[in-house]
């Protein structure tokens, strides 16, 4: 289980600095917010770039690529029901707690995950691909439109195009479309940049852990508790259920989708509410729950799919 266990202690050594670091007095709220502005508008916006520009686009017409949208969109829309139902939050809260319960870690943790599992790292693709050209867009679309407070044709056409990540994604697409390689000398800055992503959005995370009380975070314990149970137990289960009697899948292939889906929450779930100041107890403390849950969780689906 050494892919499972080291993915989720990379990650909660990182953190754990950011925390002790904001114990010390090293990091408040103005480090924070500067940390997740660097994230937003420079190092995740290459990061996304180099990823999807060295991406293999013919992965779209896998199975895994419907089959990430169709669990994702599942275990979002069960989120989005119960908000309605339950918890009546507005829509950028409700798009947070969504991406928190269908977003997964699919870098940090996914490739040694299924690296161990499978011996390759084939399913981590796709999933990045839906997540990053689908899935952000559209929750970034949303809390624009909710920060802007209206809703006009011209802030829906033009939204795609003032956004950092949004524009680095896409802009990969186009080259990786038409094969273009970029030259050492413009790439290794770029991966260097992209590199810092990952650790300045957990430090960040870690700093905001800081004085938080665990589920008593503003009268949020509901939706908290929520997309923890909908990201760690029933998104793991759609995709069995669908991987296996809509896809009818072998079992190498099956073992990765469910895999996937049992990731924990990804960091950017709480850049994307610490940028727009809303839900952000329930991104930091659902990516918090779904870690803590995940190693157990991928263990099992280890045990049960793979014999």
């Amino acid at each position: 289980m050494g892919g499972v266990l080291i993915g989720l202690a990379v990650i909660g050594v990182v953190i754990a600095v950011g925390y002790i670091a904001a114990r010390c007095g090293l990091g408040g709220e103005p480090t924070v917010s500067a940390l997740t502005r660097t994230a937003f508008f420079i190092t995740n916006p290459v990061l996304l770039f180099t990823v999807v520009l060295e991406s293999d686009l013919t992965v779209v017409f896998s199975a895994y690529v419907p089959l990430a949208l169709l669990t994702a969109a599942a275990t979002a829309f069960l989120y989005v029901l119960a908000s309605r139902l339950w918890f009546r939050r507005p829509l950028a809260e409700t798009a947070v707690g969504a991406m928190a319960s269908s977003y997964v870690n699919a870098n940090n943790i996914g490739i040694p995950i299924t690296l161990y599992a499978l011996g390759d790292a084939t399913p981590v693709a796709p999933v990045l691909l839906v997540q990053l050209l689908l899935f952000a867009p559209l929750v970034l679309t949303l809390l624009d439109f909710s920060a802007a407070g209206r809703v006009s044709p011209r802030l829906l056409v033009t939204q795609p195009f003032r956004n950092p990540m949004i524009i680095a994604s896409l802009l990969g697409v186009v080259l990786a479309a038409f094969n273009v390689e970029l030259p050492d000398p413009v790439m290794a800055p770029l991966e260097l940049l992209g590199g810092a992503a990952v650790p300045v959005v957990l430090l960040a995370f870690g700093m905001s852990l800081h004085g938080t009380r665990m589920l008593q975070s503003g009268g949020n314990k509901a939706e908290i508790l929520t997309a923890t149970l909908l990201k760690s137990a029933v998104m793991p289960a759609v995709a069995y259920a669908v991987g296996r009697f809509a896809f009818n899948l072998d079992q190498p292939m099956l073992l990765g989708v469910v895999l996937m889906a049992a990731l924990p929450s990804a960091q950017n779930v709480f850049l994307f509410a610490s940028k727009y100041g809303r839900g952000v107890a329930v991104a930091r403390e659902t990516i918090l729950l779904s870690t803590a849950a995940a190693a157990p969780a991928l263990i099992l689906i280890v045990w049960l799919l793979a014999g």
